[in-house]
C-alpha cells in the first residue's frame, strides 16, 4: 500500500489519506461522555393556592422525563386560607425557607420551583424552567448515587467525586401520584392531582468526596409512599451534586 500511495499525484494522495482517516474514525466510535444524572426539580406548592394548579400539572409532565427528577413539596403556611393541605408537611416548609435564606430572598411563595438547588423560578413559567434544566444538563456535577432495598433495609451508596465542601445526603419518601378533592379555600370544588409528592425528607449523612454507604432500617409509621429519592447537595441546600430515584418493583422489594 505504501508503494501505491507514493505513486499517486500529490493532490490525489491528500484526498485518499483524508478518506482513509475518515474510515478509521468511523470504525472506532467516540468514547462515551461523562456520566450524567437527572436534574432535580423541586416544586413548592399548596392545595390552598389558586395559582398552583398549572405548576402542579407541569410537574406531572416533568415526572415522565428520564433526565429529570421532579418532586412536589406541599407546604403548610397557606393552611390559614381556609383549607388545610392534606399533603403538606413542616419538613417541606423548612426546606423552602432554607432555600430562601441561602438565596437571600425576601420571602417565600408558591408556586416556586428550584432547579438543581441553584435556580429559583415561578413554577408556572414552563419555558424558563425548561431552559434552566437544559443549562444544568450542560453544566452538571454527577457524583454517582445508587439506592437499593432488601430484607427491610434501604441501601444508599455515594461514590467518589470532587468535593469543594462537605455535602449533605438527603433521603426523600415519595408518593408517585395523589388526587385530592378540595372542598374549601381558593381551589374549592376542584380535584387536583399531585406527582412525586414528598411525604418526608431527612438528612441521612454527610459526604466529603470519598465513597460512603448507608444501610437504613425501614421506618414504620411514616406517611404512605411508594418510592424513594436520594439527593447529594453541596453544604445543606446548595448545588445538587448527585441524585437517584427508586420506585416500582424495586421499591416493593423493601416490603
Amino acid at each position: 500500500m505504501g508503494l501505491m500511495v507514493r505513486a499517486m499525484s500529490p493532490a490525489f494522495r491528500r484526498i485518499w489519506l483524508a478518506l482513509a482517516a475518515a474510515t478509521i474514525v468511523a470504525a472506532f466510535p467516540a468514547a462515551a461522555g461523562p456520566k450524567t444524572r437527572p436534574v432535580v426539580v423541586e416544586l413548592f406548592t399548596s392545595q390552598g393556592c389558586n395559582s398552583c394548579p398549572s405548576a402542579d400539572a407541569f410537574v406531572g409532565q416533568l415526572a415522565d422525563r428520564k433526565d429529570v427528577l421532579a418532586m412536589s413539596l406541599p407546604i403548610t403556611y397557606w393552611d390559614m386560607l381556609g383549607w388545610k393541605d392534606t399533603l403538606g408537611s413542616e419538613s417541606n416548609t423548612r426546606r423552602q425557607k432554607a432555600y430562601a435564606n441561602l438565596m437571600k430572598r425576601g420571602g417565600i411563595y408558591t408556586p416556586q420551583i428550584v432547579v438543581d438547588g441553584v435556580n429559583d423560578i415561578v413554577g408556572s413559567r414552563e419555558q424558563q424552567v425548561n431552559a434552566a434544566i437544559t443549562a444544568r444538563e450542560a453544566d452538571m456535577s454527577a457524583v454517582p448515587v445508587s439506592i437499593s432495598t432488601g430484607r427491610g433495609l434501604i441501601h444508599v451508596s455515594v461514590g467518589a467525586g470532587k468535593a469543594s465542601s462537605t455535602a449533605t445526603v438527603w433521603l426523600f419518601d415519595i408518593l408517585g401520584q395523589k388526587s385530592v378533592k378540595i372542598t374549601a379555600g381558593e381551589n374549592q370544588g376542584r380535584t387536583l392531582t399531585y406527582y412525586n409528592v414528598v411525604r418526608d425528607v431527612r438528612a441521612i449523612g454527610m459526604w466529603k468526596g470519598e465513597p460512603i454507604s448507608f444501610d437504613l432500617p425501614r421506618e414504620d409509621g411514616v406517611q404512605p409512599h411508594d418510592g424513594l429519592a436520594v439527593v447529594v447537595q453541596q453544604g445543606s441546600y446548595g448545588r445538587i451534586l448527585g441524585a437517584a430515584k427508586l420506585e416500582g418493583s424495586d421499591f416493593t422489594a423493601l416490603r
